[in-house]
């Protein structure tokens, strides 16, 4: 019988340079992004406007970034994933320099190009990184790679108080946006390596919508979608709101608040990693969603009774256990998606998931938003949120039976 000879498996360098490259990608376009909640204080003072609305910009960067998930997807096959993600940082950088303008009219033409930075990253990172690691190597290089999102946002959390201490908001949007711009050159050289595989001119291959259809039309797929449209929604409305809260509610300044934030996203970059480690070995993933979600809601809870006076380790006890819950989960349930797509759809699968998961995004920040405008305030607000959680523990409940039942699962 003639021996198939095995395919070469890359050298460390070869798996290395992808996971850093894309991790500090992610990383920088996050802390560009995380930015505005972290100065959205003084940069209302300035604006006229509520601290609050926040929400409402976080909303329509998310908005955007669903499009600009789909579009990336398709993009990278065209012009690459080096250059996409070149094109991601520009579109980052252009969008802390329109926002340091200080005008409320440019705030979500802003938001819309820091849509466009955040969305394409994912599905760029994924395609490189499917490509260069190992199968038995992929979920310990995607959770590490996924630590990105919350590393820069701890990165935003440390030092853009100090930024805007020293330099006010617009100088701290600007350094940021120069950062940004700065590791544009930097990429160009793995573009050869990296993007060789792109295929100019190509189209969309099934429509626009084609990866979301995918994602709707599988029963199993569709509950597992609504699922991380839920925990995305408590997620990124907890980022968006956790500093002004601490600053206008509990009385900490910029910097303290920041630093609680920035606790809450380093356990969270913990969280993505344990918990992608245990799924599967220690516990199984619907038991560990489940598990996450319960948490999730019960550090919500906590959130909501912070009052001036909380004890600093109780704040930072309960910001921890809100990152790794909260944050945490992204790993776990990307991974689950890969593993009951259909045969050889894996990637459209998860360009579809990661669509309708930015869709929690746009909703719920908007509607903690509202909340505050009516005068219900942010404790009724963080209530909000521990509800959401708690129908996502009930929506993991319901498809835990048919992942754990598919063949080889």
């Amino acid at each position: 019988m003639e021996n198939i000879p095995s395919p070469p498996v890359p050298s460390v360098r070869a798996m290395m340079v992808p996971l850093v490259t894309m991790t500090v990608v992610q990383t920088l376009v996050t802390t560009a992004g995380f930015a505005v909640p972290v100065f959205a204080v003084p940069l209302a003072r300035d604006l006229g406007i509520a601290p609050g609305a926040v929400g409402f910009y976080m909303s329509a960067v998310f908005s955007t970034a669903m499009v600009g998930a789909i579009l990336g997807g398709h993009g990278v096959r065209r012009f690459g994933a080096i250059r996409m993600v070149q094109l991601a940082l520009a579109a980052a950088a252009l969008a802390l320099a329109t926002l340091s303008a200080g005008v409320l009219a440019l705030v979500v033409p802003a938001a819309l190009f820091m849509g466009l930075a955040y969305g394409p990253t994912t599905p760029a990172s994924s395609h490189i990184l499917a490509r260069t690691t190992p199968p038995r190597l992929m979920p310990i290089v995607f959770s590490i790679k996924q630590t990105g999102v919350p590393l820069g946002g701890a990165l935003a959390g440390l030092f853009v108080p100090p930024m805007v201490l020293a330099w006010g908001w617009r100088g701290a949007a600007i350094a940021i946006a120069v950062i940004c711009l700065a590791a544009i050159p930097i990429l160009q050289p793995l573009r050869r390596r990296l993007d060789h595989d792109r295929v100019p001119g190509a189209r969309f291959q099934g429509g626009f919508f084609g990866p979301v259809r995918l994602v709707l039309g599988q029963s199993t797929m569709r509950r597992m979608a609504f699922l991380a449209f839920l925990y995305s929604a408590v997620q990124m409305t907890m980022i968006a709101y956790l500093v002004t809260y601490l600053i206008e509610v509990v009385g900490l300044g910029l910097v303290a608040a920041g630093m609680v934030l920035a606790a809450a996203q380093l356990a969270g970059v913990a969280g993505r990693i344990v918990w992608g480690a245990a799924s599967g070995t220690v516990i199984d993933a619907r038991r560990l969603l489940i598990a996450l979600g319960i948490a999730m809601s019960g550090a919500s809870l906590a959130t909501a009774g912070f009052a001036p006076g909380w004890p600093p380790l109780a704040i930072y006890a309960t910001a921890a256990l809100f990152g790794a819950t909260a944050i945490g989960w992204n790993g776990v349930l990307l991974a689950e998606f890969a593993r009951i797509a259909p045969p050889g759809q894996a990637g459209p699968a998860t360009a579809g998931a990661v669509f309708l998961t930015f869709g929690g995004v746009v909703v719920a920040p908007a509607l903690f938003g509202l909340l505050l405008a009516v005068g219900i305030g942010y404790t009724g607000g963080f209530i909000m949120l521990a509800m959401i959680a708690m129908i996502g523990v009930g929506v993991a409940l319901g498809i835990g039976e048919d992942t754990q039942r598919r063949p080889g699962g």
